[in-house]
């Protein structure tokens, strides 16, 4: 396609009044708890229309700066229609802050950690000052000497980079975001630092360094020593000399275990990252944002923009998509994008300084997985891997031309002299890089569509919407299929959102089957290729999640660790399902281990412990119900109603015990009490606590009222091994590396 000029009278400008944007269920949910401006009473001040009004106005408003006749409202209705027509979506922090006092607009930050107290605690400070401002921060450790050196100023020793990891934990911890998300944290350690094993196993607690991803980084060096079994030099970090040696191989397999039992940590291949530093005379990139799409240097920040391939899906066209109408929205992103630099409000003045010597920018997708399904490619086919590498070819294509038409506008980044494209043919371009695969959670949920290049995690579930009130969603492109072969009954609909997934439902046509797979039915090596499908055509790097069912193997994973060094991917995370809430268990001698097994930890009941006995009356008779605590949450239960000997005491005790094991093997109370609330009896009984249908109906109340403090039940029925969104109680889902709701728009990762 030929390169076209960015004209304010393009025929896509909107009309003179920009239509109110069309807002589904859900994103009406996160545009009101976490983008909508909100007065002193927490109430929204504005609508979604305000909204992209407001982001759109304070991004256009840049171009009078390069240019003070420049019609910037139309401008202003170019992004308006972009954004509402939901074929871009910057990323959060622009649409939360753009147009107010804030003003801090990008998504992530990468912060040097130097071996001094005071370079730390700068980084300490300086991650509050992000945070509270709405941005992640990404941190290598790899400068930090090891623990147990010797500190020449005090004659003591140091304490490691771990333990330092843990006041950025707890920093982390205080500050919340910009009001509305907590902040989101990535630690990377070389491979060949002498504290490497500690920080493999630095998560081996689920609770311990919650507000941190981790990831090694992996050196080619390294990897050729696991291949051929031989140890490699560990690297004293203050003078490079040599610190000992691990055998590669023995590492290796310690990554892949932590990997297999909690999904951490991720691995990054520093020296493939490096070999794409545009401006390499700036220094080494040692860190990656929180969800490591976005290698940078020490005080960068990227500002990330997606463009949904699923609305431009094409019918007509020879194969299904609108290129012209990618072209004109990927031009569009690039300079909306390039404003937002300008736009920004930064924290500190040596990030506003490196970000606009380089002028990074991040522009990738999301709905690729509805793309597919209206194409009727499945995900996990060769046909979907060309579509891809098609696509992101196309959008770096066209962004780099954009780019270059920034740069005669312009002027190139102020880098470009030092830059890999110095001297080139191509260029100047006005940007260091211009694409990323990032995560889309929250801006999918608002865009209506499947989340970046991931599969989608289930065709039809459930949400909970208000007072026990229950919605069944269905992917839309999935349900029009059923239409058309008239499958669309009920009961299949219900069925679909019990399952998730159509992979064993016969009574759904193969063809359909083929086609609409989600992301446990896909074979974890599909989704690799997937990920290095576009890997080959991105600037920095891809979020995605490999996923494993539970029964994958430590085999599997460090095939996919190998697989994913071969193919050219800059770093991958990989997540078993289940994995958090096992632990290992491993048996024989040393060096003659089984392989893992999975089994639940039970704590050990100390000698005395403190609770509370309550009566509560039922249909049965009075039930005398003892709560034991430890750190004020409840550790046992016993249950018992009647004399000894009697079918319902010893019913009331089974109850009591299998409470117990829950709670002592590390089970919520929320989920137990979703579990027993609701079970009817021969005997309910009304009273003031109201109608107690059961003994364990009456053991959930109890429950419920000590702990849960008004918090909502989530569905006895769903599965106890996905973790549960703090702000709605429905499962969180596992993807582009990080724990996001699908129901509420929340996100681990900010």
């Amino acid at each position: 396609m030929s390169e076209q000029s960015f004209s304010p009278s393009s025929p896509h400008s909107p009309p003179q009044d920009p239509p109110a944007p069309v807002v589904n269920a859900n994103a009406a949910i996160v545009l009101g708890k976490r983008y909508l401006r909100k007065g002193p009473d927490g109430l929204p001040i504005e609508d979604a229309t305000g909204l992209f009004w407001r982001v759109a106005r304070a991004i256009a408003a840049i171009e009078a700066t390069y240019d003070e006749k420049h019609d910037v409202e139309a401008t202003a209705r170019q992004f308006y229609e972009l954004m509402t027509s939901y074929r871009f979506l910057p990323n959060s922090p622009t649409l939360m802050n753009a147009g107010t006092p804030l003003g801090q607009l990008a998504a992530c930050f990468v912060l040097p950690v130097g071996d001094s107290m005071e370079e730390i605690f700068d980084a300490v400070k300086f991650a509050a000052l992000i945070h509270k401002s709405g941005g992640g921060t990404g941190f290598s450790f790899s400068r930090l000497r090891a623990k147990h050196s010797r500190v020449g100023s005090t004659g003591g020793v140091a304490s490691g980079p771990v333990s330092f990891m843990r006041i950025f934990n707890t920093a982390t911890e205080q500050v919340k975001q910009g009001g509305t998300r907590r902040g989101a944290n990535m630690g990377i350690l070389r491979v060949d630092h002498p504290d490497i094993k500690e920080f493999i196993t630095c998560k081996e607690r689920e609770s311990a360094l919650d507000n941190f991803n981790i990831s090694v980084g992996l050196t080619e060096k390294f990897m050729q020593a696991v291949d051929e079994g031989r140890d490699y030099d560990l690297i004293d970090p203050r003078d490079g000399t040599s610190a000992g040696t691990q055998n590669a191989r023995e590492l290796f397999d310690l990554l892949v275990r932590k990997a297999w039992e909690s999904g951490d940590p991720g691995i990054v291949f520093l020296d493939r990252i490096n070999r794409d530093n545009p401006t390499p005379a700036q220094g080494e990139i040692e860190s990656t944002n929180p969800c490591g799409e976005q290698p940078l240097l020490p005080y960068e920040a990227c500002n990330l923009g997606s463009i949904n391939l699923a609305l431009l899906y094409a019918p007509d066209s020879e194969d299904g998509l609108d290129w012209e109408e990618l072209a004109r929205v990927v031009r569009l992103s690039v300079r909306f994008l390039d404003n937002v630099i300008d736009a920004s409000q930064y924290p500190l003045p040596v990030i506003t300084e490196m970000v606009r010597k380089n002028r990074k920018i991040g522009l990738g997708i999301m709905g690729f997985a509805d793309l597919l399904y209206r194409l009727e490619i499945p995900y996990d086919s060769p046909e979907a891997l060309a579509m891809a590498g098609r696509i992101m070819g196309f959008v770096q294509t066209e962004a780099r031309r954009a780019s270059a038409e920034l740069a005669r506008e312009r002027g190139p980044f102020p880098a470009y002299g030092q830059s890999v494209f110095a001297g080139k043919k191509e260029g100047p371009y006005r940007n260091a890089t211009t694409t990323t695969i990032a995560p889309t959670g929250t801006l999918s949920i608002i865009a209506g569509c499947s989340s970046g290049i991931e599969p989608l995690f289930a065709l039809s579930f459930s949400r909970n919407v208000m007072d026990g009130e229950r919605l069944v969603e269905t992917n839309p492109y999935f349900q029009a299929a059923l239409e058309r072969s008239g499958l669309a009954a009920p009961e299949v609909i219900a069925e679909v959102a019990r399952k998730g997934s159509v992979a064993h439902m016969e009574n759904i046509p193969e063809s359909l089957r083929r086609v609409f797979v989600t992301a446990m039915d896909i074979d974890p090596l599909w989704h690799l290729r997937m990920q290095a499908a576009f890997q080959r055509h991105t600037d920095n790097a891809v979020s995605k999640t490999v996923n494993l069912p539970g029964t994958a193997s430590l085999e599997d994973i460090a095939g996919i660790y190998r697989m994913a060094y071969e193919l050219g991917c800059k770093g991958v995370t990989v997540y078993r399902d289940g994995c958090k809430s096992a632990q290992v268990l491993c048996t024989g001698e040393a060096g003659q281990e089984e392989a893992p097994k999975v089994a639940t930890k039970v704590k050990t009941r100390p000698d005395v412990v403190y609770g509370f006995t309550q009566k509560v009356k039922t249909g049965l008779g009075e039930l005398y119900l003892t709560v034991n605590e430890i750190d004020g949450k409840p550790f046992e239960v016993f249950a018992t109603i009647g004399k000894s000997g009697r079918s319902v005491t010893a019913k009331a005790e089974a109850i009591g015990r299998l409470v117990s094991l829950a709670l002592r093997s590390g089970v919520d109370v929320e989920d137990i009490v979703g579990q027993l609330k609701g079970i009817g009896g021969e005997n309910p009984v009304f009273q003031k606590k109201g109608l107690l249908l059961s003994i364990p109906d009456a053991v959930s109340w109890v429950l419920e009222n000590r702990y849960m403090q008004g918090q909502k039940i989530v569905d006895g029925n769903r599965s106890l091994t996905h973790p549960r969104c703090p702000d709605c109680g429905a499962d969180l889902v596992f993807e582009e590396g990080c724990h996001i709701c699908k129901s509420c728009g929340y996100t681990k990762c900010g």
